[in-house]
């Protein structure tokens, strides 16, 4: 009896303290899911947890062209993960996944007995637990009871985002919240790093070695330590099969494959469009100030995840780098060898200028050094990083060497707009964003434009006089007189032609196709300054424009996107369509938050409009632009319009089929270094080979870019202005002269 009292007396103290522990601890979980230890995530935060994600960037045919960002990211669903990546990440982090609920007990009950006995045997956190954790990070340096508490706040989060999501969208957030390496996070993000290529596109292997990386981001880095990537990935392929994802043929013949990665860490300076993507940078930078999430708070480019769609084509992009590439390649060693070898010593002023405003020298400067003390350093040859267009260069040279190098490469600028649409195709700002920062497509990079202006100026006479393009005129020398109110003159002045050639007539037709001054000076003193600079304002230009008469050879400074934009006037049947870059911008949930089209103003009636491509179809058939058929075999419909300025500073080519507007400038950033020759510094000679190797790979890839070079211009029904100039006149063009041939100046440069 005593013997059953004291059983009793026993079972009872167990039953209730198993009773105590059991209740006590439903009371803790209660107190901590009420939030009396600290604040949980509401409901609606582990429903939109707001992980920071990449803005995208994307092409008007789909390619992420870039991202902005503070932590590299990209979000994917469950459905765009391949099932080898989630059977790798099952095999290793949680096997019974799918038959817990946030907490694995088994497992828990596994790594106690493991702590007791010395004998680990895997850990016990779900999936579940670290997504917790991922989604409401632990604070570093937390004391140890703190800690014990955060784990099982962990806990309590876990099972409540399993009750809010399903067990596959709680792999996607995982994977989505996970940090990986070399600034990667999220699976996708990895999977372009580390093996450039789309997340749904990860092999067995590739699967493993990012899985692998779960354990220890830094220590199986597959680009810092291959090795030890190489036998983690192999212990994931392990568990593979222990769990029977891969039968043992494939296990083996996985281990013997040589760890292979493509690494891309998608730097803002590399990449398809840098240029382009900087000034969309800024300019969404400015817009989002302006326009506000629904609740009033703005916009982050770097956490919000937006999707900008822009009117680019990476094809037709990469097109475009590539002519750039190709003809400056060539032509900087031409340049080397035909410019001053030493343009400083020409203008020392200029050089001045140029040393005391390099990194190099402000530095020292602001470090309190002398001019003595730096003009020393500055001689000193150092190992050093150069610009080639074969590719960046280690080589040894002073600092004063390596600015009077790059100073010297040419510059490039192309755009390349649809005339309809006036979406932004290609846009290509500078050689190699690197090393040359400096947009020079942008509307607020303007250089003197040289002869691409004359077409405004005949646009105009056309529109107020009627003229016909085989209307005649004295190639003879015309003075702007200073009384002459139209002009605003302080002295008279006297434009003259390039080659200074003179005598005769020459109808309008030949006189822009050859870009001859005297014919522009003629008609715009038929005119006024102000009726042509109202003209171009119209056009969409809006950079300031002297109300001067040297206007008519080009002497102002317009942006390359701006004079794209102005030519879209002559192709669109007289109707200017401004250029837009972007389409529309959506929210990380799919959600249209802005959208974009093209501003349309009709400035000139459809004839004068279809004249004008009359005219500027005569610079390619027979004037100074001639070299994109008869070089470049481009037999299309094309117009265009060549410019060089004063002393072959700038050289520009406007080119265009009916769906297509190229505009292309070449020089260096200095304005004084130079082609010597005009054979070799005029437009036709470096700008215009950049667009037609553009349009020849083009019209080669039509099939898939939808662009035919049997594309012809839309002629009016009714014309009332003559455009044959044998019934005009009663005589035939001459066009024996091969005015565009290599070796034969043009007419084309500003000349005073």
């Amino acid at each position: 009896m005593s013997w059953f009292s004291s059983a009793s007396r026993s079972t009872r103290i167990f039953w209730i303290l198993y009773s105590i522990i059991i209740v006590g601890t439903g009371f803790f979980f209660f107190c901590i899911a009420k939030g009396y230890f600290g604040t949980l995530p509401s409901l609606a935060e582990l429903e939109h947890p707001q992980t920071a994600v990449a803005t995208e960037v994307i092409s008007a045919d789909g390619v992420v062209l870039g991202k902005y960002f503070h932590e590299n990211r990209t979000n994917v669903d469950f459905p765009h993960l391949p099932k080898c990546l989630v059977n790798a990440l099952l095999a290793t982090e949680d096997a019974r996944f799918y038959e817990h609920s946030g907490i694995d007990l088994r497992a828990l009950g596994r790594a106690i007995s493991g702590m007791i006995t010395k004998d680990a045997k895997g850990g016990a956190s779900t999936i579940s637990q670290q997504l917790a954790k991922n989604l409401f990070p632990r604070k570093r340096n937390m004391p140890k009871w703190k800690l014990a508490l955060q784990k099982f706040k962990e806990w309590v989060i876990a099972v409540k985002l399993e009750r809010t999501f399903t067990k596959d969208e709680i792999i996607a957030h995982y994977f989505n919240t996970v940090p990986f390496n070399d600034g990667a996070y999220g699976i996708s993000t990895a999977a372009h790093t580390y093996f450039s290529k789309p997340v749904d596109s990860l092999k067995a292997e590739e699967a493993a070695v990012l899985v692998g990386m779960l354990k220890a981001s830094t220590e199986f880095n597959p680009r810092a330590n291959p090795e030890a990537s190489k036998k983690r990935r192999n212990v994931v392929l392990g568990q593979m099969y222990s769990y029977g994802y891969i039968t043992k043929a494939e296990r083996d013949s996985l281990f013997a494959l040589p760890l292979i990665i493509n690494f891309d860490a998608g730097t803002h300076v590399e990449g398809p469009a840098p240029y382009f993507r900087e000034y969309l940078r800024l300019y969404l930078a400015e817009y989002l100030e302006n326009h506000l999430k629904p609740d009033g708070t703005k916009y982050d480019l770097y956490k919000d995840g937006l999707k900008i769609y822009t009117t680019i084509n990476s094809q037709m992009q990469q097109y475009a780098e590539e002519a750039q590439k190709e003809h400056l390649e060539e032509w900087q060693k031409l340049f080397f060898k035909m410019a001053a070898k030493d343009p400083w010593k020409e203008f020392p002023d200029e050089w001045e200028r140029t040393y005391t405003q390099s990194i190099r020298y402000k530095q020292w400067k602001s470090q309190g050094k002398t001019r003595e003390e730096i003009d020393e350093l500055m001689e000193k040859k150092i190992p050093m990083k150069i610009f080639t267009w074969q590719g960046e260069k280690d080589t040894v040279m002073s600092p004063k060497d390596s600015i009077r190098y790059h100073r010297m490469i040419l510059q490039n600028g192309f755009i390349a707009v649809e005339p309809g649409s006036g979406y932004v195709r290609a846009w290509v700002g500078g050689d190699n964003y690197k090393y040359f920062q400096y947009d020079h497509v942008n509307i607020n990079t303007k250089r003197q434009i040289g002869s691409t202006f004359k077409p405004f100026v005949y646009a105009a006479a056309i529109r107020d006089k009627g003229y016909s393009p085989c209307y005649e005129v004295p190639n003879e020398l015309v003075t702007f007189e200073k009384d002459d109110p139209r002009f605003h003159l302080q002295d008279d002045w006297t434009p003259h032609n390039s080659d200074n050639k003179y005598g005769g007539t020459l109808n309008l037709k030949q006189g822009l196709a050859n870009s001859v001054n005297c014919v522009t000076a003629y008609l715009m003193h038929e005119m006024s300054a102000e009726t042509v600079v109202k003209l171009v304002h119209a056009m969409g230009v809006k950079s300031e424009i002297p109300d001067q008469p040297s206007i008519c050879l080009g002497t102002a400074d317009i942006s390359l996107i701006e004079m794209a934009g102005a030519y879209t006037t002559f192709i669109n049947k007289g109707v200017h369509v401004e250029p837009i870059f972007m389409t529309r911008i959506e929210d990380r949930s799919g959600n249209v938050i802005a959208s974009f089209s093209a501003d349309r103003n009709e400035v000139l009636d459809e004839q004068t409009a279809y004249v004008m491509v009359d005219l500027l179809r005569g610079v390619v058939l027979y004037g100074t632009g001639v070299r994109l058929r008869y070089k470049f075999k481009l037999l299309g419909d094309l117009i265009g319009k060549t410019g060089t300025t004063q002393n072959n500073s700038d050289g520009w080519f406007i080119g265009c089929s009916p769906d297509l507007i190229t505009a292309t400038w070449v020089g260096c950033e200095d304005r004084f270094i130079r082609f010597r020759s005009m054979e070799y510094g005029q437009g036709a000679s470096t700008a215009l080979p950049i667009c037609a190797k553009f349009f020849q790979k083009v019209y080669n890839d039509s099939t898939n870019l939808g662009y035919s070079p049997s594309a012809v211009f839309d002629k009016p029904e009714k014309i009332n202005i003559e455009l044959n100039c044998k019934k005009y006149s009663g005589q035939k063009i001459d066009k024996t002269q091969d005015f565009g041939s290599e070796g034969i100046m043009d007419n084309d440069s500003v000349s005073n």
